[in-house]
């Protein structure tokens, strides 16, 4: 017979477990609203917000999220053809769009814009930590 642990009211209490590559972060956690709307800044308004809290719960952090998201479009992107011509009709081209997703790749990897989940790096206005030191010399008087 298997022990149960209550909660009162005779619910089964789960055990938290964690993330395999941050074992910090719970299973369960939620994408705040900061994050959210960092990452619908990086993705676009109309991602999809349960796919994006699906990633966040396995990924445990908002930039991975974001660049899996940005990487699958690329690869989506780079398996059709780049341009699209009809005789007289129309001609479409993807390869601006391709640059445009390799830039923002290339600017969430350098960390250019800080997620909301991200730690501060450091600096006297985010931290707090940082002071200096001023040296008062007199002059001499006239």
């Amino acid at each position: 017979m298997r022990a149960r642990h209550s909660c009162g009211g005779g619910a089964t209490r789960r055990a938290r477990t964690r993330t395999p590559s941050h074992p910090d972060i719970p299973l369960e956690a939620a994408v705040d609203a900061a994050v959210k709307a960092w990452l619908l800044a990086q993705l676009g308004e109309t991602t999809d917000l349960t796919d994006l809290e699906s990633r966040y719960t396995r990924l445990g952090a908002a930039r991975p999220v974001a660049l899996e998201v940005l990487r699958g479009r690329l690869a989506a992107f780079l398996q059709s053809p780049t341009t699209v011509n009809v005789s007289g009709v129309v001609g479409v081209g993807y390869a601006e769009n391709i640059k445009g997703l390799e830039r923002q790749i290339a600017l969430l990897v350098a960390g250019s814009d800080p997620a909301p989940d991200e730690p501060p790096t450091g600096g006297a206005d985010e931290t707090g930590g940082d002071f200096g030191i001023l040296f008062l010399q007199g002059r001499s008087r006239r």
